[in-house]
């Protein structure tokens, strides 16, 4: 029997634009103005929390976390870099790096939940992920 594929959830393919793949995980930004906002998710199948990685892979993901969180404050200057694995609504392992400003609408509440998302304009949305695709060289 053949191991099943690694798939993006459907709420994470619904709720984000693709921005590349690193070698383990795939860069996924949050369609939502209000905060630059990327997920990084593991492809491989069935992962649901950080230990269900191999130590080796646990160890590519935190390389991964501090390469995108760098890549996010030269694209978004902040105050602050968020980055926080949850889960409860999408139980699929990803982790969310937020680059927050004390100017944003939730300062300094959480980002979840507090206000409806709003969408980037296509012109908008393809500015933003080339100059990602700029700091991180993904596929």
């Amino acid at each position: 029997m053949s191991s099943p594929e690694w798939e993006l959830h459907p709420q994470l393919a619904r709720d984000t634009a693709p921005v590349g793949d690193l070698s383990l995980c795939r860069i996924l930004l949050m369609n939502d103005t209000n905060y630059p906002w990327l997920l990084l998710v593991p492809r491989q199948p069935g992962l649901v929390e950080l230990i269900d990685l191999s130590d080796a892979d646990q160890a590519q993901l935190m390389t991964e976390i501090a390469c995108v969180s760098r890549g996010l404050r030269v694209v978004a200057p902040c105050d602050k870099l968020n980055v926080a694995i949850i889960g409860n609504v999408v139980p699929q392992l990803h982790v969310h790096i937020i680059a927050r400003r004390r100017t944003d609408p939730a300062w300094p509440k959480p980002v979840w939940g507090l206000l409806p998302p709003r969408t980037y304009a296509p012109a908008e949305l393809n500015r933003l992920i080339s100059e990602l695709h700029h700091q991180f060289r993904v596929s």
